[in-house]
């Protein structure tokens, strides 16, 4: 599958015709884009898109005010973040079978490697392009926590060369993957609900 689709830089005229939700107003969509000159790896499998990965400055004062339920989380690595590299983008939401604005997700494109393919053309990107590095929150290793929270785990970033900066239990997505049933109640806290922040620099 991976052969067929399209993986490009978002652009400003992609606005009004690609899903924009979780990355903010038109206004800061723009601006993004303006300063960074992209603000999402987007996937196209023929004219219809299909997945993005955004993408925003690394910024150590950004705060989620909802926590996991807010796209800030992702560049949230509050109370001790770390001062990376001047230049240094922060990855944020990975949406896989992504048809529209809509929260449905077309299962066909899960599992096929779009999400890691989508991560490796946004670091050859980010490099060709002169950022310093990029900066990521890491999910657990469990495939299912992975997959309710729209990211990658440690493992992955690993594989692409990130260095592990810290990881942290995050209480809020414990109770949530198991008050949802995602995971067992009796489930170790290490293994269903570390996040890590890992960063890998040019």
């Amino acid at each position: 599958m991976l052969n067929r689709l399209k993986f490009r830089p978002m652009n400003k005229n992609d606005v009004g015709s690609v899903p924009v939700n979780c990355q903010g107003t038109e206004l800061e969509i723009y601006s993004r884009i303006k300063k960074l000159g992209s603000a999402a790896i987007l996937v196209f499998d023929e004219t219809q898109h299909i997945a993005q990965l955004q993408f925003r400055l690394y910024d150590p004062q950004t705060r989620s005010p909802k926590g996991l339920w807010d796209p800030l989380y992702w560049g949230d690595f509050n109370p001790n973040a770390p001062n990376l590299r001047s230049g240094t983008l922060s990855i944020y939401c990975y949406h896989v079978g992504q048809l529209d604005e809509t929260d449905a997700r077309d299962i066909k494109y899960h599992g096929k490697g779009i999400g890691k393919a989508m991560l490796e053309h946004l670091l050859l990107w980010a490099k060709k392009y002169g950022f310093s590095g990029v900066a990521a929150k890491a999910t657990p290793e469990s495939r299912a926590v992975m997959g309710f929270m729209g990211g990658q785990p440690l493992s992955v970033y690993e594989h692409f060369g990130f260095k592990v900066l810290r990881s942290v239990i995050d209480y809020q997505l414990l109770n949530v993957v198991q008050e949802k049933g995602i995971v067992a109640k009796d489930s170790k806290p290490k293994d269903v609900a570390s996040v890590s922040q890992c960063v890998i620099y040019f």
